[in-house]
């Protein structure tokens, strides 16, 4: 059990890394001992207004020195400043870098892009949080992972889930990513199931799980079309007041104009959310069909940032500061998660 502020490292400070490191700042129970950036560009010089900078080893100090921005040491000295370091690094550099956090003895929190076979255990808030207590070596699951387990888990907890068909439609890559595509195509995944239906496995109890991923010129969000075979019937009353009962899930209408991503993600820059964020996942009311033991419905992904309350829950699970409600609401007080406000 930790007491008083647990520091936590970053390392990689990109699309998940600089939204982690906000969301650390903002708890109560942990702060940001700093972070590494591997580049003096204008990321790096914009977080040395509020934190430490670090580089990944003693040569990259003169770089940013000669941009004019303070470095406090490198990758080892952070870890030397930190109790637990959240690794945000490019997808496989996770698995280099466990190497080193073992030599130091120090726990990390892994993103989705590592392979589940690194870790302790995979994690997700809803649906396994339990399982990460007082492990050294934490994944969170992927951005699209993490939300068909947060909308999956109060259904199965209520009537049984026997088997899952997810069709995930997905971005193209993050809003600030000018090197990828497609850019007029739609790419589909020839690969049955995609790497989403090992890994949901890794952190709910469904045997029976097929998904795949269709990929789309867009930036905005992912999109999945969800059927569920479920062990016991349940009405559709039932289902919508599960997930409303959840503050990280947002039941939300079309018939309002929230028709499209481009609605949702603009209902979040009108709430005035941190970088326009939203942590919620937001499931369409009119998509929500059952028949017998079939739920059929549709929910949305903001890729950027729906896993950051995750992070924060495996930091407290994994260093036993405290248990799964507790921690969750703490979270979602904090960041000011509540899809009951959608």
């Amino acid at each position: 059990m930790i007491k008083g502020m647990l520091r936590v490292g970053i390392n990689g400070y990109g699309t998940i890394g600089r939204r982690v490191a906000h969301a650390v700042s903002l708890q109560d129970d942990m702060t940001v001992s700093g972070i590494v950036k591997t580049k003096p560009d204008y990321v790096a010089r914009l977080a040395s207004k509020y934190y430490n900078i670090y580089v990944p080893k003693e040569s990259d100090v003169k770089a940013f020195e000669d941009a004019g921005i303070k470095v406090k040491g490198d990758l080892s000295k952070l870890i030397e400043d930190s109790e637990l370091i959240v690794d945000s690094t490019p997808e496989g550099m996770g698995e280099k870098n466990i190497v080193t956090y073992k030599e130091r003895k120090i726990p990390a929190v892994f993103q989705g892009g590592e392979e589940h076979k690194i870790v302790e255990a995979s994690f997700n808030s809803y649906s396994n949080f339990d399982q990460a207590i007082g492990k050294k070596y934490v994944r969170v699951v992927s951005c699209n992972t993490t939300a068909l387990a947060r909308t999956i888990t109060p259904i199965h907890e209520m009537v049984g889930v026997r088997r899952v068909n997810a069709t995930l439609i997905r971005r193209a890559t993050d809003q600030n990513d000018s090197s990828k595509g497609p850019i007029n195509a739609v790419e589909p995944s020839l690969k049955f199931p995609s790497h989403h239906a090992p890994d949901l496995k890794t952190v709910l109890p469904i045997k029976e799980v097929e998904t795949v991923a269709i990929k789309v010129p867009t930036t905005l969000m992912h999109v999945h079309v969800i059927e569920l075979n479920l062990e016991k019937e349940a009405k559709a009353n039932q289902i919508i007041d599960a997930w409303k009962s959840k503050r990280r899930i947002a039941v939300i209408s079309g018939k309002d104009g929230r028709s499209s991503t481009a609605q949702v993600m603009d209902m979040a820059r009108e709430v005035d959310r941190d970088r326009s964020d939203l942590y919620e996942i937001p499931i369409w009311k009119e998509s929500v069909f059952v028949s017998g033991n079939t739920l059929r419905y549709i929910q949305a992904v903001h890729q950027e940032s729906d896993v950051v309350p995750e992070n924060i829950d495996a930091i407290r699970s994994m260093m036993q500061i405290l248990p799964k409600e507790e921690s969750i609401e703490k979270t979602d007080r904090y960041m000011e998660i509540n899809g009951s406000a959608f």
